[in-house]
């Protein structure tokens, strides 16, 4: 059965905004990844690649069958796992994914985690409605299953996810291998570990209904809500606190409809009242991202990324597909190969350091903003000043004001992560 206790860590925001709701004609995406307090969230960029026929890929717990080829990705993701919390691919898909409880019991079997749905959808999607069937594609086939965080006490849950892309926006949410998915094509909307998908539902797994009927949970009769039939009828105490995230993350986009940017996206992860920037009971914000998608196919999708935790005294840093793109070396974490407490049995019996150097600069950066020294403001003045500059850069890309080259646009997250890790040194 699930494992689950009233100090369990569960909760994650996601937002999007779909025209007219945001200020100019880009679908806007937007999450705060909410883990164990000390879990390390690195930002891993994997380029476009071929694969042999037959390949297998080993994903966090299991080995699933490799396609023939895989989309460029950037992943914000707990270190210790192949998945992601969030990301974006070349093709200007975003995915992020939440924990979940309902009526249909959890197993602690190890088969896919949500986070590496996510991931494997990212890699072999190009659309969100496409990205959206290799999860339940892979759902049906594989599963979802195993602990989602690194302790020896498992921690399983099943999951929803919000898909965006440049012209529209699906929710997906899943009980097991059954779903419910929701098609978003203006307005705004946010999930918040909860099903929130009623009687408004676009596409489903054939025996969801059914399934519904034969446990008893619905006669069959009448409209069929899937949250209220597969809700628990009692929900853990953290799972309520998500209605009232749920409901001021609704209150917050409602406010800024039809001026929704970036910025006011940031501003909604950094809200500490609403509970939606988390910082309580050993558990917090450990990353944070904000994607822009453009509906003129020839600008491109820019995804901000902190790669830190607290967004409230994070930087959010552009990146964009494009030439000169690799992989930052100050947000990526290090690995123990055979020897990681992940890959040796039984799992989870030692720790290790997986702190990137940029974490660890910015762990000292928030030690000197918490005691108030002069130190610490002008380090957080420095964080906003390297936002603004970034978040300039990209309003000139997408008006076309100052567009840099586009042998430069690759190479902007590296710039960004190096300036933050000089402020920090």
């Amino acid at each position: 059965m699930a494992s689950w206790s009233p100090d369990t860590p569960c909760s994650c925001d996601c937002f999007v905004s779909v025209p007219p709701a945001s200020a100019l004609p880009a679908v806007i995406f937007a999450k705060n990844s909410d883990r164990p307090r000390d879990e390390v969230q690195e930002v891993v960029f994997v380029p476009a690649r071929t694969h042999a026929p037959g390949s297998r890929l080993q994903c966090t717990y299991i080995e699933v069958e490799q396609v023939s080829k895989t989309h460029a990705v950037i992943l914000s993701r707990p270190s210790w796992l192949w998945g992601a919390e969030m990301g974006a691919n070349e093709h200007g898909v975003c995915i992020g994914n939440e924990a979940v409880w309902t009526k249909e019991p959890v197993g602690e079997g190890e088969a896919l985690l949500g986070m590496d749905l996510l991931r494997l959808a990212l890699e072999r999607g190009s659309s969100a409605r496409e990205a959206l069937h290799v999860i339940t594609g892979l759902l049906e086939r594989y599963g979802q299953g195993g602990s989602c965080r690194e302790d020896p006490t498992p921690f399983c849950y099943h999951n929803t996810f919000l898909l965006a892309d440049r012209t529209e926006a699906w929710v997906l949410e899943t009980a097991g291998r059954l779903w419910a998915a929701r098609r978003i094509q203006e307005g705004v909307h946010n999930i918040s570990n909860q099903l929130s998908i009623g009687s408004d539902i676009s596409a489903e797994h054939p025996e969801l209904r059914p399934h519904a009927r034969a446990q008893g949970w619905w006669d069959g009769q009448g409209t069929f809500d899937f949250a209220q039939v597969f809700s628990l009828s009692q929900q853990p105490v953290r799972m309520e606190a998500a209605k009232a995230r749920f409901r001021a993350g609704r209150e917050l986009l409602q406010q800024q409809q039809g001026g929704i940017t970036a910025e006011v996206m940031m501003g909604i992860l950094r809200d500490k009242e609403s509970g939606i920037c988390m910082d309580s009971g050993g558990f917090r914000t450990t990353a944070s991202m904000v994607s822009v998608l453009p509906r003129d196919p020839t600008q491109p999708c820019v995804h901000f990324l902190t790669a830190t935790p607290d967004p409230s005294r994070s930087v959010f840093k552009p990146f964009i597909f494009g030439v000169g793109a690799a992989q930052p070396p100050q947000v990526l974490s290090p690995t123990f190969g055979a020897h990681d407490p992940v890959r040796t049995l039984p799992r989870f019996q030692t720790q290790v350091d997986r702190r990137h150097p940029l974490y660890r600069g910015h762990q000292v950066a928030l030690g000197l903003m918490e005691s108030e020294q002069a130190q610490g403001q002008q380090l957080r003045q420095k964080q906003r000043d390297l936002e603004q500059e970034g978040l300039a850069a990209v309003r000139g890309l997408l008006t076309r004001e100052c567009a840099p080259p586009t042998q430069e646009l690759g190479g902007l997250f590296q710039a960004f992560v190096e300036k933050e890790s000089q402020a920090y040194a």
